[in-house]
């Protein structure tokens, strides 16, 4: 594989479009190959061609990719739907992703945005406010974080006397 290792090379260069080509080309030879489709995928979403990306995300999504590899694809999927502003899709793959990786607090935090997008507000903020409760290093946040994760799915509850 010297030539991905050489398109990977390019791209980690910042010679964009140069890696590009190449793994376009490698694509094109090898279409089975997830590993070049899901690197060619990352490498045109770099360039802002996401609709180009799209194809090559989802067939080394099918095809099959080791975890790492796999979550990476979940995520630059469900990210290019979203920016190309098909919110249901980005969603439902990156919910798809979360069934195979459910710790994974990256595809958690691009789920908020389409949650965001499709006027889900308050799932985005419970979303969010669990991560930032669960995550943080923040002192501050640390020391309040199991009343944050408490409240974050009672946003819109007013609490009363009793």
């Amino acid at each position: 594989m010297e030539s991905l290792e050489k398109a990977l090379s390019l791209r980690a260069n910042k010679e964009y479009e140069q890696s590009k080509q190449e793994l376009q080309e490698l694509a094109k030879r090898n279409p089975g190959d997830a590993i070049i489709r899901y690197q060619c995928a990352w490498s045109l979403d770099i360039l802002g061609l996401e609709a180009e990306a799209v194809s090559h995300y989802e067939a080394a999504i099918e095809l099959g990719l080791p975890d790492e590899e796999a979550k990476g694809a979940y995520l630059g999927l469900g990210s290019t739907y979203r920016t190309l502003g098909q919110y249901a899709q980005a969603k439902r793959t990156l919910e798809a992703g979360l069934e195979t990786f459910p710790d994974d607090k990256a595809l958690s935090v691009f789920r908020a945005m389409a949650f965001y997008n499709l006027g889900q507000h308050n799932q985005a903020m419970e979303s969010l406010l669990k991560i930032i409760a669960e995550t943080s290093n923040d002192r501050d946040i640390q020391s309040y974080a199991k009343a944050i994760e408490f409240y974050s799915d009672k946003l819109d509850t007013v609490f009363t006397e009793k």
